[in-house]
């Protein structure tokens, strides 16, 4: 046998394998989407620059299953339509195993019937009303079956609402309360029903009720409704736009209610459009943002982006480590794989234990938390749950 021949077609074979290129695994695409323009713009910049800081350290630690991550993101201009287009697309066209998003219950209520038809879950970050993930029968008025697709990582519209209701009545004393809500808004309807369930259930009484629509930035008329009904307390269920609007004018007409919201509150927009007007009000959050646990988190956003963490960062990030841990469950990135395994995972996130319940889809168990506006931060008050 030659020996030379031998070693030489072996080292030609080997030096013609080391030239083949190695295909890399294909990555596993996820998708984000929510308002990155609009009123609600400075939650989907929380939101989506949270995703991609966690996509980035994500692949610099090897990805998932082995794979790197690839992120899509779409805007969907606070518009529920809009929503649904942006669903088509990044399922259709990017391939996406997966959505994160949108943050607004009204959009996360619009996309169900194509994230059934495209068999893709989404994880919604702060959408609270109970239909982003139940039926609802409007013949009987009843919650039915689950949304197979629709997963929060939040507390629902009647917890909350509930919450707030509690609070205000329990540790505020107040027997007399306003509500003063946006008609064209899913959320700001869902906190409405139960706050009014729960104060009134407890011996308190809803004076007056108001309505507005989104695009109003005039508010006097209810308003002087509002003043003569003389309440204790005044809620305004609704986004951070229309609670600073709301605050100025009802202080500038006399109203010296104490001020109470929800979680579309938190924003420093508050400060800017109505801090002295707000000075004391009350609203519920999903956490306080201020908790030291959060430091290292906090600066790590803030230095990277330049921007202040604010709730929907956080709420994105418990949202992406619950995606994580359902694509590790899963094995794999196929998509029905993921939603069964969203079910079966158990992740400690910032907000706290993310469990989420077979029978709607929520997280089970979550605490809310009431934060008071004092000067130009937020300062943290109590726990308070349904049991209180």
């Amino acid at each position: 046998m030659n020996w030379k021949r031998l070693i030489g077609l072996l080292c030609a074979i080997m030096l013609l394998l080391s030239a083949v290129p190695v295909i890399a695994e294909e990555p596993i695409r996820i998708g984000w989407i929510g308002s990155l323009t609009g009123d609600s713009a400075v939650f989907g910049v929380n939101e989506s620059s949270m995703i991609k800081m966690l996509v980035e350290e994500t692949n610099a630690a090897g990805g998932i299953l082995g794979r790197q991550v690839e992120l899509f993101t779409y805007d969907t201009k606070g518009d529920a339509n809009e929503a649904i287009n942006a669903t088509r697309r990044i399922i259709a066209q990017d391939k996406v195993c997966a959505i994160l998003g949108p943050n607004a219950s009204g959009q996360c209520i619009a996309i169900a019937s194509v994230l059934e038809q495209m068999k893709v879950p989404d994880i919604s970050t702060v959408a609270t009303n109970p239909k982003v993930t139940l039926n609802y029968d409007e013949a009987t008025g009843k919650f039915t079956t689950v949304k197979p697709y629709n997963f929060r990582i939040c507390f629902t519209d009647p917890y909350q609402g509930a919450i707030a209701a509690g609070f205000a009545y329990d540790e505020l004393k107040a027997t007399k309360a306003a509500i003063f809500y946006d008609v064209s808004d899913d959320y700001s309807s869902g906190l409405t029903q139960f706050f009014e369930e729960i104060f009134t259930s407890k011996g308190g009484e809803i004076v007056v009720k108001e309505a507005f629509k989104s695009e109003d930035v005039e508010f006097k008329a209810q308003l002087t409704n509002i003043l003569a009904a003389n309440p204790d307390v005044l809620f305004l269920p609704c986004y951070y736009k229309q609670a600073a609007l709301i605050a100025k004018q009802a202080r500038e007409l006399g109203i010296d209610a104490v001020l109470l919201g929800g979680d579309g509150w938190p924003s420093d927009q508050l400060f800017v459009m109505a801090k002295e007007a707000l000075q004391g009000a009350y609203f519920v959050n999903h956490l306080d943002v201020n908790d030291p646990t959060f430091a290292e988190l906090k600066t790590k956003f803030e230095t990277k982006f330049n921007i202040p963490l604010d709730l929907n960062g956080f709420m994105a990030h418990d949202a992406y480590v619950t995606l994580v841990a359902a694509i590790e469950k899963a094995g794999s990135d196929d998509s029905e794989a993921i939603a069964d395994a969203l079910t079966e995972v158990t992740v400690q996130g910032v907000t706290g234990t993310i469990k989420l319940s077979k029978e709607d889809h929520n997280p089970i168990g979550k605490e809310g938390s009431i934060t008071k506006i004092v000067g130009d931060g937020y300062e943290f008050v109590m726990k308070y749950g349904l049991g209180q």
